[in-house]
């Protein structure tokens, strides 16, 4: 099984940004946020328990009522708690389960709540991305047409920036100034590197 490494970053950070650079270098790639989606969608076990945990509103005609959920659980610490203690685990699995097939000789896992949600633990490297929290709030903002009311809650329920970085093994500087692609690029022959002198 290739080794897995973790790319992770605040909301806005630019983290799929950098995801694509390395699967435009063959890496292959596991998206957790959109993985957690499909299997809160698809599974028959979290679908059960977010019924039952969050009522039959989760769900309307078999889709999930994603608002609704959202509206539940970022006001709510506890509620955001238990969704996440629901996916999580059954995410985590999946990505493990993915690797198994991959024949790259590493693969990236990229999830923003990497470190929040234990998901840190077997992987062998860590990268983070960052950006100023300004550029980030604009990012979301125009990405998800939603205000900044609403960014700033969701920040909040991540880990600060500045902790987050310090947790990784390396960092992407992300400010729209430094380019991006020679600063993967570094990090990836330094991998290989690395792998190469302990075959």
């Amino acid at each position: 099984m290739p080794i897995m490494i973790g790319l992770t970053g605040g909301i806005g950070a630019g983290k799929t940004t950098v995801a694509d650079v390395f699967a435009a270098l063959g890496i292959p790639v596991f998206n957790a946020d959109h993985a957690a989606k499909e299997l809160m969608q698809n599974s028959p076990e979290i679908k059960a328990q977010l019924i039952k945990q969050f009522g039959d509103k989760v769900y309307e005609d078999g889709i999930l009522n994603k608002s609704y959920l959202a509206s539940v659980v970022f006001s709510d610490p506890y509620q955001l708690e238990l969704l996440n203690a629901i996916v999580h685990p059954i995410t985590i699995q999946a990505a493990w389960d993915w690797a198994k097939v991959q024949t790259a000789p590493y693969v990236i896992k990229e999830a923003a709540l990497l470190f929040e949600s234990n998901a840190v633990e077997g992987l062998d490297y860590v990268i983070g991305v960052t950006a100023p929290l300004a550029i980030r709030k604009q990012r979301v903002m125009a990405r998800d047409q939603t205000t900044l009311e609403e960014v700033e809650k969701r920040m909040r329920n991540q880990i600060t920036d500045t902790i987050k970085m310090r947790l990784c093994d390396a960092v992407i500087v992300n400010d729209n100034v430094q380019l991006i692609i020679p600063q993967v690029l570094k990090i990836h022959e330094m991998i290989l590197t690395k792998l190469r002198s302990s075959i």
